[in-house]
């Protein structure tokens, strides 16, 4: 995953997995958009360590998902319901129920 939503997505539900540090390098860099340089002064360390912070707390957060599959499951019910809103005809009762079926494979 590389697109910033995509990594939003990704802390949003693995984000507490990750350390303390890791979850405050994230935060600042791409939700609050702090370049590596700024996050370095608030945090009072290198800007390699923040480097390598970011680096570790983005591949700790893709190894999740490629091991839990939360934010792929998360995209398909939402785009299948997505579809379902907008069928609201003969087709909305096979998608609901594919949605219910999909949903109960947690």
């Amino acid at each position: 995953m590389e697109s910033i939503y995509e990594t939003t997505l990704l802390f949003d539900f693995y984000g507490e997995l990750l350390t303390d540090n890791q979850k405050d390098v994230v935060r600042m860099h791409i939700l609050e958009d702090y370049s590596l340089g700024e996050i370095s002064e608030i945090l009072g360390i290198s800007r390699q360590g923040v480097h390598d912070s970011l680096k570790r707390a983005l591949a700790a957060l893709n190894n999740y998902e490629d091991k839990l599959h939360l934010v792929q499951r998360f995209l398909r019910i939402r785009a299948l319901a997505e579809e379902a809103r907008k069928a609201m005809g003969a087709d909305k009762d096979r998608l609901i129920g594919e949605i219910a079926a999909y949903t109960m494979e947690f």
